[in-house]
């Protein structure tokens, strides 16, 4: 029980953010569903609170279990460190931010005139809503590190330790690089199925899906692979406010 000590203490921490990034991320959902998509939800869940109650579960059930074995491979991996923000580690998080931030809102100028549906979803980007902001934070910049970082890049790192290096007492850089990879792709290619029924499927709108979903990941897990978890997850919540600030000021 005492090896279970630090991860069930990083899941108890873990969960508030969780419940609030599953009721801001619900209240973003409904506010962008159409009404015929709107109403199809409600009847299947009853209740627009049924809604957000079921997105609110998934998001802690998501939060409790990948955050917990995370945390478990974390450690044999060596790459969970002590969390808390170092000075130097923490201005090269910031840094990167504010470069991939500048790089993500550049999406309203490109895609979003290559492609009309993109273009007409930064319609409402250059007002402020706090509760898409609040979800890109804490649902983005936190649960996301939590189950594509920490649990599952940490997943694959640890089966290429153990199918090709079971030798070595750590394992090499190259299969975490390739583990960083292959979680990026893999997040990535989750995002296709809704973005094939929100936008279709064509080789712009899956380049697009690719880009902002695959490159940025490669960013963040050259991050937490450095220097933690929590370096991550910073980076990730700024690259969300670097752009909504962004779309604001131009788009408002």
């Amino acid at each position: 029980m005492r090896n279970f000590r630090k991860p069930l203490l990083f899941v108890l921490c873990l969960l508030p953010v969780a419940l609030a990034a599953g009721y801001f991320t619900a209240q973003y959902s409904l506010a962008i569903m159409d009404e015929a998509a709107l109403e199809a939800a409600i009847r299947q869940m009853g209740s627009r609170e049924g809604l957000v109650a079921v997105t609110v579960a998934q998001t802690v059930l998501y939060a409790a279990v990948c955050g917990f074995l995370g945390y478990l491979l974390a450690e044999k991996l060596g790459l969970m460190r002590s969390f808390r923000f170092r000075r130097a580690e923490t201005l090269r998080a910031v840094l990167a931010a504010l470069v991939c931030g500048a790089v993500f809102s550049l999406d309203a100028w490109t895609f979003g005139r290559w492609i009309s549906a993109v273009g007409e979803s930064y319609e409402a980007a250059g007002s402020f809503d706090p509760a898409t902001w609040i979800a890109s934070v804490l649902y983005g910049g936190v649960i996301e590190e939590v189950m594509l970082r920490l649990f599952l890049m940490s997943l694959l790192a640890w089966m290429g330790w153990k199918l090709f290096c079971r030798r070595e007492i750590a394992p090499p850089v190259w299969v975490l690089v390739a583990a960083n990879i292959v979680a990026a792709l893999a997040f990535a290619a989750g995002h296709l199925p809704g973005t094939a029924v929100s936008l279709g499927l064509s080789p712009l709108i899956m380049l697009r899906c690719f880009l902002l979903n695959g490159a940025f990941g490669l960013v963040f897990g050259r991050l937490y692979r450095r220097y933690g978890i929590q370096y991550a997850m910073l980076a990730h919540a700024l690259v969300h406010l670097v752009a909504r600030t962004i779309w604001l000021i131009a788009l408002g």
